[in-house]
């Protein structure tokens, strides 16, 4: 691989020692960052020169999953994050800097308001209990997605929170009476950390609800009333940068300890402050996918972040035109937010979604001063796909061999097609092939459904660059598989932990730092694999059209 470093995006990473950081504090701390995972909780600090270190890492809680159910345990949860973050605290020296945290998307919970006490499991964005939601609702899919951007899929937190209050009435009468309190992870730990001073989410973890309106960025009537969610027990949205809240469970004593709620009760009045303590304050807050792709390309670039992992999707900013959206939603020019703020106004990035975006989710990445959306195409369950099979071992010249296609998303195919009926599919029978032919296969079927993808972008404007990240993109055959068949040219991001770095960066107000990357260079020979891909889009058409 060629290195590139280049000095078009935010941040750029090194590999420190667990617990280290850069000599001395030169440059300054200038931000830390907690990601709220679904397998890991980490938290690190960022220094003025852009890099990322002394990261703090602890497995999240083990998830318990039953028949479409994935639940966890909240409160430990809660206190796991809270060890994480005090542990990056104590390694600074002076005034803590601001704070940017970026979570798990649609993963919720239902809580005690008198005691903070959570009375449900954290419900994880995996759980698929929302299905009977789905079934209810699809006739209103159109109107959904007009709305939010969004298909009506089981994964977000309004089909599953519809299920829950049917069958627990009584939670939802406590709930309109304020008794509880419901909202996404990121929702129940600002509100703990503030002494339940905050009940508020951010615009990106919102727009993944299927309850906001992504035109006008505030809880939607329309949907409330479609997914019979009152409108008033939802907490307040705010935008992704400059949230400025005082997180009085944390602050730095004059002898440099650091105090947290780690054995005090589940939501205790907030601590008075002596002489001498300095407190940590939540600046940004957003989605994770949101915090990796600050991280990871361009804003105003013809970039597309594609992340491989136990998932993958592909991501690129995007403007809405005026054209299509003023017709379609003559109130783009928000009105004022609760309390009075004027709302952001609406994205103008660097290019257009029209007909060819069809089927792909429209992202709100983050809100500043004005909101910016992306495009984006996923991926699913691609590691349990290739789990079974020995992937590593697989080369780049094994690409392309045999005749025969693969889909390899086992729990149903993602943007733009959402089609549960095509998952792990085969176009002929594969039980006389090895399993390093079988892996081979798997990776051609991710291969394919990323080229496909971009070339779907590059039908809505040019791109120039593409940038792998993720665990599955360390492997060599992917790399070479999706530089062969992409329309540009492909680079591998080393930089490791891009949404803590991505939190970090907008909480710092941080723009124009280096990003270190290796381009890939395709290998020299016959390349069967672009001649297979053609081949592999006619029969892929023709299976969506059968099935």
């Amino acid at each position: 691989m060629m290195r590139c470093c280049d000095v078009l995006i935010r941040g750029r990473t090194r590999n420190l020692e667990p617990g280290r950081l850069p000599a001395l504090t030169t440059p300054p701390i200038s931000a830390v960052a907690l990601d709220l995972g679904t397998t890991a909780i980490k938290a690190g600090l960022l220094d003025g020169a852009g890099v990322l270190g002394g990261i703090v890492a602890r497995p999240a809680p083990e998830m318990a999953a039953d028949g479409g159910r994935y639940e966890s345990d909240a409160l430990v949860y809660a206190q796991t994050a809270e060890r994480v973050l005090a542990e990056c605290l104590a390694q600074i020296d002076g005034v803590l800097p601001p704070l940017g945290m970026c979570s798990q998307r649609s993963s919720f919970l239902i809580w005690e308001r008198a005691s903070g006490a959570p009375i449900t499991p954290l419900i994880s964005w995996q759980d698929t209990r929302g299905a009977a939601s789905c079934e209810a609702l699809q006739n209103s899919e159109v109107l959904i997605r007009e709305l939010t951007g969004l298909r009506l899929t089981p994964y977000y937190f309004a089909p599953k929170l519809r299920v829950v209050l049917l069958q627990h009435p009584e939670w939802r009468a406590q709930l309109e009476r304020g008794e509880l309190l419901v909202g996404t992870l990121d929702t129940f730990l600002i509100w703990r950390w503030t002494g339940g001073r905050h009940y508020v989410t951010d615009a990106s973890m919102a727009a993944r609800t299927l309850l906001m309106d992504v035109h006008r960025q505030r809880w939607s009537p329309e949907l409330c009333e479609l997914f019979d969610i009152p409108p008033s027990i939802l907490p307040e949205i705010k935008p992704s940068a400059g949230m400025n809240l005082a997180l009085d469970k944390f602050y730095k004593i004059h002898n440099g300890i650091i105090s947290s709620p780690l054995s005090r009760a589940s939501a205790p009045p907030s601590p008075s402050r002596g002489e001498g303590e300095t407190g940590l304050i939540l600046q940004a807050s957003m989605g994770d996918q949101s915090a990796a792709l600050i991280a990871s390309v361009g804003e105003n670039s013809a970039e597309v972040l594609v992340n491989l992992g136990t998932g993958g999707f592909a991501m690129r900013y995007v403007e809405e035109r005026s054209n299509n959206s003023q017709s379609a939603h003559p109130h783009l020019n928000p009105p004022p937010q609760r309390g009075g703020n004027p709302a952001p106004s609406p994205s103008r990035g660097n290019v257009g979604m029209g007909v060819e975006s069809d089927g792909y989710l429209r992202t709100l990445v983050y809100q500043d001063a004005r909101t910016h959306l992306a495009i984006e195409g996923t991926l699913n369950s691609l590691a349990a796909a290739l789990a079974p099979y020995p992937a590593a071992e697989c080369r780049s010249d094994d690409l392309g061999r045999e005749e025969i296609f693969c889909l390899a998303e086992p729990s149903g195919l993602g943007a733009p097609y959402f089609r549960n009926d095509l998952g792990l599919y085969f176009s002929a029978a594969v039980d006389q092939l090895s399993s390093q032919q079988i892996a081979v296969l798997l990776l051609e079927g991710i291969i394919f459904r990323v080229a496909r993808i971009l070339e779907d972008f590059q039908r809505i404007s040019p791109i120039v660059r593409i940038y792998l990240s993720g665990g599955l993109s360390e492997l060599e055959c992917l790399q070479q598989g999706i530089a062969q068949c992409a329309p540009c040219a492909v680079y591998r991001l080393r930089q490791k932990d891009a949404s803590l770095q991505g939190a970090a960066l907008l909480a710092a107000g941080m723009t124009a730092v280096q990003r270190d990357a290796a381009k890939v260079v395709v290998a020299r020979g016959v390349q069967a694999l672009p001649g297979k891909y053609q081949r592999w889009k006619i029969w892929f058409d023709a299976l969506l059209k059968q099935s």
